[in-house]
Formats: C-alpha cells, structure tokens, sequence
C-alpha cells in the first residue's frame, strides 16, 4: 500500500503534524514542500497542504557521524569524524587541525570517551549491537601492536618468577587485545578481574608457585631480626640494638642530709660559665638572717658548716 504524501490542514503546521502522525516519523525524518499555505475567506476558508517526501534512512555509522559533528561543533573543536568501514563493525576516522594527543588524551581516555558516545547512538534502535571503533592517526593500530608486546613481555616475566601478573586498568576494547594475543600461549592463561572502570587483566603462569605464609613473630622475619620466643623476646637477643646491651648507668652519691649540697642546685661556676660539681648557691630565696647579709660580698664558694 503506497503511503500518502500530501496533507492538508487548518494551518501548514497543522498539516504538517497530521503527516508526521500519520507516518509515524520526526520532523527530521521528512522533507517539508508548502503546496498552499490556505486562505480565510468571507465565508469559509481554503485548507493548507503540504507535501512530505521521506529522507533516504541513514545507517548506523552515518547517524553516529552526524552525532558526533554535533559534538565537536559545540566543544569548539575542529574535527572532521568519516566513515571508513561499516561491515562487520563500524570504523570512524577523526581528522583535526590541532595535534592529535589533544584529542587522543592520556592512554587514549579523551577518544575512548568519543568512542563510547558514538557506539550508543550507533546501536540505538539495533537488537544486536555492533562494535564502533572510533580512530585518529593510526592510534588504534599502533597501541594494538603496543599491547601485544607487552603482553608477550608479561607472560613470559610470569612464566620466569612463577607468579601471576597484574596488567593495568584497561577498557574493554583494549583487554580483548590482551586476551587474544596470549590465548595461543601453552604457558599462561589469562582472566579479567575487578569492576568497571578499574577492571583489568591477569597473566597466571602454569608452574603456578603456591604462596607461602611465613611467620609474623618467627625467626628470621626480618623485622625485628632473629628474635627468640616471639612475642616475649621482642627486643632480645640483638647485639648492638637499640635497647640491648646498654652499659650500667652510674649512680650518684646523694649528699648527706644538713649540708648546703642536700638542696639547690648542684653546679660549680668557672669562669663565665657553669659546670657539675660543688655547689655555688641556694636556688631561690636566701633564708638565712638578713642582718648578716648587709655589707657583705658575694663569694665564689661560700664557705661550708661543719658536719655534726
């Protein structure tokens, strides 16, 4: 059944919408040509028509190329986005003016961003998704080769210390190239592990080394060096340490209780300084008879009462 074109309305914008009711489509959708914008009349009026031609369909990889032109314009940014394949998967080139590491970012964040973007509009309306890959410079081909040398350079590093490896976070697209350049290998399998966006990619060597546990307070450790009886011997048995084989500290003979030396400060004064030794004063507040002070001059070393 051949579909109408023509339709016809109070106003151009009322037929206009009766058309696009009746298609089923957008105004983007469609070609709008006026036939008769209508007229009042005394007595009645002149309907409106208008004439809508459906625009050839565009495919997926045309769709998310004039999304993304959209984009750029509004950023400000002098790209040129074009469709190189769109068979199996949908391959977009950007070509700017300004250098490419600006638009690429670092490890490729700012063009993975563009290639999400334009992978969701690309699939809009699909039942099966179609893998987008959005290009600039050679970037995708160089940074394939990039990852399958590092690859190869890991598994063989795990193979060597019988350990497993642990790559850095990678997006999906980046991953699959991991696990596609060592799936051949007889020597390591590979696992992602981790969630979205910090996932990443495992290397686990065959000749697998099972962990071993050691001791946390046993000898040898290394922490607190070759400690016997653990917990309790928790700074014995270390020559030279910290806290072992101190020398005795020497005791002082306190002096006998009624002497000048039993309080105040214990310091000799030689010369312009003051040293340990002998006592050269009372700390504070002399206690003694204030008549016996006056007129009298100091002394370097009073003299000392006599010991009953």
């Amino acid at each position: 059944m051949e579909q109408k074109e023509v339709f016809s309305g109070k106003t151009v914008e009322e037929a206009v919408e009766e058309g696009l009711k009746e298609l089923g489509v957008t105004r983007e959708e469609v070609d709008v040509e006026i036939l008769d914008e209508g007229k009042k009349k005394l007595f009645g009026s002149i309907p409106a028509q208008v004439k809508l031609t459906l625009k050839p369909k565009k495919t997926d990889g045309e769709r998310a190329v004039a999304f993304l032109e959209g984009l750029f314009k509004l950023i400000g940014v002098d790209v040129v986005p074009t469709v190189r394949e769109e068979d199996e998967k949908i391959v977009l080139d950007l070509t700017a003016a300004e250098p490419n590491k600006s638009l690429i970012g670092r490890r490729g964040e700012m063009i993975d961003a563009i290639q999400t973007l334009a992978g969701a509009v690309a699939n809009t309306g699909r039942r099966d998704y179609k893998r987008v890959v959005v290009d600039c410079g050679n970037y995708r081909e160089d940074r394939e080769e990039t990852l399958k040398r590092v690859a190869e350079k890991l598994a063989a590093k795990a193979v060597r210390l019988g350990k497993k490896v642990r790559l850095e976070p990678m997006n999906p697209y980046e991953r699959r190239i991991i696990h596609s350049a060592l799936v051949d290998n007889p020597d390591v399998t590979t696992k992602s592990e981790g969630k979205e966006p910090a996932r990443f990619v495992v290397i686990i060597p065959n000749n697998l080394r099972p962990y071993e546990k050691r001791d946390r307070y046993g000898k040898g450790n290394g922490r607190y060096g070759d400690r016997k009886g653990g917990r309790d011997g928790k700074y014995g048995d270390r020559k030279g340490d910290r806290y072992g084989d101190r020398k005795p500290y020497p005791k002082r003979e306190l002096p006998a209780e009624g002497t000048p030396q039993s309080s105040g400060t214990s310091l000799k004064r030689s010369g312009g300084s003051y040293k340990k030794g002998g006592f050269s004063g009372f700390f504070g507040t002399y206690l003694g008879n204030s008549r016996d002070s006056e007129g009298a001059e100091p002394s370097e070393t009073p003299e000392t009462p006599d010991e009953t």
